[in-house]
């Protein structure tokens, strides 16, 4: 398989506590080495409830075929495995890494741009890309390689209480491939009729703003990877849009992620917009079965091109530089990338909703949700992805985040929005430097 061959100019250098040496990952890394004759592979990843539970789960779909396969399953918090990821890139220890290793989808460019010799491609691997949605897929492929199986879904929904909006009189139906000005509109609307705001998100956050953005099909990067967000008519909408739902009283701003997740658990609010996986704290409020039901999203009114959908999150399988490739790819392309039977047991324990198209039409996720008010939402949701807008990110897509998350708190403060744009645009060009 080819790799990466060369490193981007201008790569972003990541700082690394003088703390951490590489023998805090002699332990838990190590892949097996091409060609060794092994059947163990080393996987990290994080979440045992969700991530590390999928892997066991996929090694025991490929042992079936392959009795004497066994993965080393080690649980590395995302934080550490990014810090684990450059500290072996920088030392060019690569000895030290494991065959397989999760990547959060919003950062596959930064380090496949910034780290190339951590990857190997699957350009001689069975898996059919074409069965993932496209937006998923290019978070991982950098100059047409792909260099990552995409695995859980960050495609987002509207999940909405049916029965606040019954008391105003709605249903989701009515929230159903709408502008964001009907969604604004509708929310005044069940405000003042039920006091209930539609939307809770924490402040400071760029969230909702950067699911907008993706929906309308725009980005903070053009595809050279130069900043875009002054005069960024999407952005601008964006932000504009959030101001007008804040001010209305539709979105209700709180403090922390816990706070957030409390807002929809203790029924302060009336819905919410969000990855899929938003779905498992939902659930938490047992209380609230049959009550919540899921649509797409509304999309900016005044951007050309702008959809009903987008993303949150999601995360990608990568297989390392020093790995068994055949055997890691061999095994990626027959359960994550191959696997209806996969997908069918790990959904209802963890969740885990897949971008692997075919699994959409199995029993299990077209089975109705009675927590969803009888709504097949799993295979709503696994529909809506092959329409998600791709989403440019790009080497420095967090500074970027970061950036405007700022200039959003500064706009709601009262600073210009051209002025304050600037000032964020200024911020990730410093960076960049």
């Amino acid at each position: 398989m080819k790799r990466f061959t060369k490193l981007t100019a201008g790569a972003l250098v990541l700082a690394v506590p003088l703390a951490l040496t590489l023998t805090s990952c002699s332990n838990s890394g190590g892949g097996s080495g091409e060609g060794d004759g092994d059947e163990k592979l080393t996987v990290w990843t994080w979440d045992p409830a969700f991530n590390i539970y999928a892997m066991e789960e996929a090694e025991k779909v490929y042992q079936e075929d392959h009795p004497d396969f066994e993965l080393e399953i080690v649980e590395v918090p995302w934080d550490d495995l990014q810090t684990k990821l450059t500290t072996i890139a920088q030392s060019q220890a690569f000895g030290e890494l494991p065959d397989i290793f999760l990547m959060q989808n919003n950062a596959f460019q930064k380090n496949g741009l910034n780290y190339p010799d951590l990857f190997s491609d699957f350009s001689d691997s069975d898996i059919d890309f074409s069965e993932f949605p496209q937006s998923v897929v290019d978070y991982s492929t950098i100059d047409d390689i792909n260099y990552g199986v995409p695995f859980d879904a960050g495609t987002a929904i509207t999940a909405l209480r049916t029965d606040v909006l019954g008391a105003a009189g709605y249903t989701v139906d009515d929230f159903t491939d709408i502008t964001w000005e009907d969604y604004l509109t509708i929310g005044k609307d069940v405000l003042a009729k039920t006091g209930q705001p539609l939307l809770s998100g924490q402040a400071g956050s760029a969230d909702i703003p950067m699911m907008m953005l993706q929906s309308a099909g725009a980005s903070l990067f053009d595809d050279e990877g130069n900043p875009t967000i002054v005069d960024n008519e999407a952005l601008e909408a964006a932000i504009d849009m959030y101001t007008q739902l804040v001010e209305a009283g539709v979105l209700v701003e709180v403090n922390s992620w816990d706070e957030y997740i409390g807002t929809l658990v203790n029924g302060t609010v009336g819905g919410t917009i969000n990855g899929i996986w938003i779905v498992g704290s939902i659930q938490t409020a047992e209380d609230q079965s049959g009550k919540w039901g899921v649509t797409n999203l509304p999309k900016l009114d005044t951007v050309s091109g702008a959809t009903n959908y987008s993303a949150n999150g999601g995360s990608s399988w990568a297989i390392s530089s020093t790995a068994d490739v055949d055997l890691a790819s061999d095994f990626l392309a027959a359960t994550f990338a191959g696997s209806t039977e996969l997908y069918d047991t790990i959904l209802p324990k963890a969740g885990a909703v897949a971008n692997w198209i075919p699994a959409g039409d199995s029993d299990v996720y077209n089975e109705p949700s009675e927590f969803f008010g009888g709504q097949a939402i799993f295979a709503d949701v696994v529909s809506f992805g092959p329409e998600v807008p791709s989403n440019n990110t790009g080497a420095y897509y967090y500074e970027a985040r970061d950036a405007v998350s700022t200039a959003m708190t500064q706009i709601m403060g009262g600073t210009d929005m051209a002025t304050a744009l600037t000032e964020a645009q200024s911020t990730v060009e410093f960076a960049m430097e």
